[in-house]
Order: structure tokens, then C-alpha cells, then sequence
């Protein structure tokens, strides 16, 4: 326990706020070379600091097995989202107090990769390939991130069989859930032109904010779907209103508003976003749809059996196969293989006073560790 502990701590304690660079994927260069590694970091991204084009740090690293032995790959990010206030102790400073360890990224998703390269080392490299697929823009806009990680892996050649990506799918317990699939997200920001003028002439002017609130109602009542056997009906959900008028006797000379829309396979972020886009124009508006995701689904099967096997045998429980919360890099990692998400437990992540049990990391590793070698043994 000692070992992945102190890795766990090690990474947490190099800030990395999205987007990541530098330290933090010192640290992970320094764990993943002894162990046999070839480590490749490059960066990718030429914008200004806060926005989307930011820079961000990628890391491939592989130790290859016997030619023609299996690949299998572990997944993840060393980006975290800002710690805010208000925290017992230092957000990048972790600390042990009783049975847990705090700070940021302890379960999304450092813990994780603790476990991971701690795992790697009771499989043997005549076992097979083992890969490490790790970036520095998973909580960010998630441009120049894994899908840069996928194109270097295209490039050069590595085709991994199965990925394992390490977010906390977690719910109550370690082992009580894992994440086969994701919904696709799109966001769409709509807006409808008006002319301004004054309350008391309306005749002169031309109010869109009655034209966005029809259009809104119509959106929000539309039902897109009931569901289906692996995912929870889609949903959408009004996100922003803005209108920006600081005057009470001026109609406003544009309304402006966001939809966030969660779908299952039912739906493509296309065929979605030429839904809203009609309905807007009906009401005399526009929109902008922005995808980041479609649903996929790794149907239960040999990748799934065998983390479930290696569940069950260190913690006795039966993971639960889900396709519920948002989204994760696994909507990308979906186009190399077959990729599944299990990890630490999700209760503290994104909060304030973020923790991790300290024995769960040493559990998830020896499950890491089984997963890895049955794959390869495959």
C-alpha cells in the first residue's frame, strides 16, 4: 500500500488546474520509465491562455510485449478542475487524515493512475503490450487532448485491443459500478434578432423575447425518446437565458439562450442539431450546435467479463454495467477499441475537500493488476 500511496501523492501534489502541462507529467514520466516504459510528451494547442486553443500536454508511453502478444491500454487524464475555497488543508498539498487521503485529483483522476502504474508492475513484460494513454485536457474543452493521442497512436502504429479508462465510475462502494458506454452531449446556443426601441412604442420596435420564450417551450417539451436497454432517455435542459438590458423602459434588440442536450443511441449530435435548428428558425431565431460527444456502447462480453471477474475477486461485488453520467475521453477512445471506464469512487470528485480511501487504492491496483494480466492472457 506504501508504494501506490506515495505515487497517488506524487501526482497530486504537481498542480495541474486544466490544462496540464509540465510537473505532473514529470512525475508520471519518472514512475513509468524505471518500469520499463518508452515515454513520448508533446504538446499540442497555439492559443492564447483561457482559451480553447490553450496548449496542453499529452504522454504515450508503451512497453512492448513479444511481437504478436495482445495490447492493452490504461487511459486517463492529469488535468484537474480549479479547487475553489474553503478546503481543511492545502488543495495540492495531500494529506492523510485517518483512513483517507485529501486533495485534488485524489479519485478524478490521480488515485486512479497510481493504481495503474502500480499495477504495471506485477505483470510481467513477456505478459504482452501495455500502454498508457494520458492527457493533460480532460476537464477542459478537450481539443487538443486524447483526440491528439489518438492521432500520434494512428502515426506510429499503436493499435491497443482493449482500453481501460480509469474515471471514478464508482457510486457506494469500490466495484459496484462500471461505465460500458457513454450518452453523446451537444450544446446549442440560440439566439433571435429583434429591433430595439421604447416599451411605450412597441409598434417601433420588435421584441424577441417573446419569440425565445416560444421557442424554449416548444424545445422543452419535446419527449425525444424513452429510453433504451442500455441507456436512460435523453434529455434536454435549458441551460442559459440571456437578454442583457439594463433598462426598464427599452425592448431589447436580441435574446439569447443554451440547451444542453444528453442522447442515447436513438440520436446523432446531427440529427439533433437539425431538430433545433428548425425550430428555431420557425420561431425566427438561430442556433449553433456544438457535439462533444455521441453515444457509444461496448455491449457486454469478454472486455466487460473480465474486469467484472477481477471485481469480484478483490472486493466480492458484482459491478453493476452503466451507461449514466456524463461524458469522459472513452467517446473518443471508442473509435480505437473497445473501451471500458471503471474506477475509484465518484462521491468527492469535483468537491471541495476531494479524498480517496487510502485502502481503496491499494484494492483497485490488485484489480488493475488482474485486469491487465487477463487480458493479455486473452
Amino acid at each position: 500500500m506504501t508504494d501506490v500511496l506515495d505515487l497517488a501523492k506524487r501526482l497530486m501534489a504537481a498542480e495541474s488546474i486544466t490544462p496540464a502541462r509540465g510537473p505532473v507529467f514529470d512525475a508520471m514520466e519518472a514512475m513509468l520509465a524505471p518500469l520499463g516504459f518508452e515515454v513520448t510528451r508533446f504538446t499540442r494547442g497555439e492559443g492564447e491562455k483561457g482559451g480553447p486553443e490553450e496548449p496542453v500536454e499529452n504522454l504515450f508511453a508503451i512497453r512492448r510485449g513479444p511481437e504478436g502478444s495482445k495490447h492493452f491500454a490504461f487511459a486517463g487524464h492529469l488535468d484537474v478542475v480549479p479547487p475553489g475555497g474553503g478546503w481543511a488543508s492545502e488543495p495540492f498539498d495531500p494529506e492523510q487524515r485517518g483512513e483517507l487521503l485529501y486533495g485534488r485529483g485524489a479519485v478524478d483522476m490521480k488515485g486512479s493512475i497510481a493504481c495503474m502504474v502500480d499495477a504495471v508492475r506485477e505483470v510481467p513484460a513477456e505478459a504482452g503490450t501495455i500502454s498508457f494513454i494520458i492527457t493533460g485536457d480532460e476537464e477542459g474543452p478537450a481539443l487538443h487532448g486524447t483526440r491528439a493521442l489518438i492521432d500520434f497512436m494512428r502515426e506510429h502504429g499503436h493499435q491497443p485491443d482493449f482500453c481501460l479508462v480509469g474515471e471514478p465510475t464508482s457510486v457506494h462502494r469500490l466495484g459496484d459500478m462500471m461505465k460500458i458506454g457513454r450518452r453523446g452531449s451537444v450544446n446549442i446556443f440560440l439566439e433571435v434578432e429583434g429591433v430595439q426601441g421604447h416599451v411605450a412604442y412597441p409598434h417601433l420596435a420588435d421584441n424577441p423575447i417573446p419569440k425565445l420564450v416560444a421557442m424554449l417551450a416548444e424545445l422543452d417539451a419535446l419527449v425525444l425518446d424513452e429510453g433504451t436497454d442500455w441507456f436512460q432517455p435523453s434529455n434536454l435542459e435549458i441551460t442559459e437565458i440571456e437578454v442583457g438590458n439594463p433598462a426598464h423602459n427599452v425592448i431589447p434588440e436580441k435574446a439569447k439562450a443554451r440547451i444542453s442536450i444528453r442522447f442515447n443511441d436513438c440520436h446523432s449530435g446531427a440529427s439533433l442539431s437539425d431538430k433545433v435548428i428548425a425550430i428555431a428558425e420557425k420561431h425566427g431565431g438561430t442556433a449553433l450546435p456544438i457535439v462533444s460527444g455521441e453515444p457509444f456502447l461496448t455491449p457486454p462480453g469478454t472486455f466487460s467479463g473480465i474486469i467484472a471477474a477481477a471485481v469480484k475477486a478483490e472486493t466480492g461485488l458484482d459491478p453493476e454495467p452503466s451507461t449514466t453520467g456524463g461524458t469522459s475521453d472513452a467517446r473518443f477512445l471508442r473509435a480505437v477499441c473497445p473501451v471500458i471506464e471503471f474506477g475509484l469512487c465518484n462521491a468527492t470528485m469535483h468537491k471541495r475537500d476531494e479524498a480517496v480511501a487510502i485502502e481503496d487504492l491499494s484494492t483497485l491496483s490488485r484489480i488493475y493488476a488482474r485486469i491487465a494480466r487477463n487480458v493479455l492472457a486473452t
